[in-house]
């Protein structure tokens, strides 16, 4: 099982199909070309929290006695999050992840980018053996607002007028989408009641979004070490996130945050100096009162659904996010 999943207690319910889970995510990735395969599974060496798979399980286990179905389902949910990964280092020009250096530092943009498309196709084949038109359309739909998520985070870099909302479409598509398709798909081909299958849904929509909420917090206080990345990654790209809108509108220093924040030369010169003014405006508070009500929301789609020991799991997920420090 990946280093970091197999830390987390409240995995010990679906252990086994998660360690299952592991050993198909590295033998699914099989090819005869060398580069191919040493930068395609590089990424799943270096492990993760595996949240996706895991609400899939989590998901289909409130009405499947077998997990043995859903379990191509969370291998197929995790290639594709990894895919958008190794894309996304490309991207950003990112050099560490996970405490090791990406495929993108290793092997350089190309073979990267034919990497990323390489692990997406192997989720697709993986997920048209399920020969169900509704799986398909549903991943089809998602990836494709994935990518809209990217492009319009591509066009507001330095944008220092974006708002609350343009902030929470684009988190929406870029995290919130695949953590809410985790726990539909799980529930789905589990035959789970219409209305519980759009419970679950809300409910990793909700998670997801606090998820990204958090993550974009660390990017300001987290232990680097910690963390696996270096901090202030996001003001470097020009990536105005939830805490720097608010300093924005409300630090004593606006106009200064404003011309550093739309100069990309101030964002990798100032970086530390924009941190701690974003620290000091209250942006940091703010985010996580935020975060916690997307929790909380998570959280009251709980009550919809049955009595079991997953449903106690999955609130432990959402008081990890809410918590998280990595």
């Amino acid at each position: 099982m990946s280093p970091v999943a197999s830390s987390f207690d409240f995995f010990k319910d679906i252990q086994e199909e998660l360690q299952i889970v592991e050993a198909e995510l590295t033998r699914t990735i099989d090819t005869d070309l060398e580069v191919l395969q040493e930068s395609s599974t590089h990424l799943i060496r270096a492990g993760g929290k595996r949240l996706r798979p895991a609400f899939a399980l989590l998901s289909g286990s409130f009405y499947a006695s077998m997990l043995s179905t859903v379990i191509p389902m969370a291998v197929a949910l995790e290639l594709v999050h990894m895919a958008t990964l190794v894309h996304d280092d490309v991207i950003d020009n990112s050099t560490t992840r996970r405490g090791r250096e990406t495929v993108k530092a290793r092997w350089g943009n190309r073979i990267s980018v034919y990497a990323g498309n390489y692990i997406f196709a192997r989720s697709l084949d993986i997920i048209a053996g399920y020969r169900r038109t509704d799986v398909v359309n549903i991943l089809a739909d998602a990836s494709m607002k994935i990518c809209e998520g990217e492009i319009i985070q591509l066009a507001s870099c330095y944008d220092t007028d974006q708002g609350l909302k343009d902030y929470l479409r684009r988190i929406e598509r870029k995290t919130a989408l695949l953590m809410s398709m985790s726990c539909h798909m799980g529930a789905l081909i589990s035959n789970a009641p219409p209305e519980q299958v759009k419970a679950l849904s809300r409910f990793g929509y909700y998670l997801g979004m606090a998820f990204q909420i958090t993550d974009d917090i660390l990017d300001y206080v987290a232990d680097e070490e910690v963390l696996g990345k270096p901090i202030g990654s996001d003001i470097r790209q020009g990536i105005i996130t939830l805490p720097a809108l608010y300093a924005l509108h409300y630090g004593a220093d606006r106009e200064k945050l404003v011309a550093w924040l739309s100069s990309p030369e101030a964002c990798q010169e100032r970086a530390l100096q924009i941190i701690d003014m974003v620290i000091e405006s209250g942006g940091i508070d703010y985010a996580y009162t935020i975060a916690c009500s997307y929790v909380d929301k998570a959280r009251a789609k709980l009550v919809q659904l049955p009595d079991a020991s997953a449903k106690r799991t999955l609130g432990e997920i959402a008081d990890f996010i809410a918590d998280r420090n990595f």
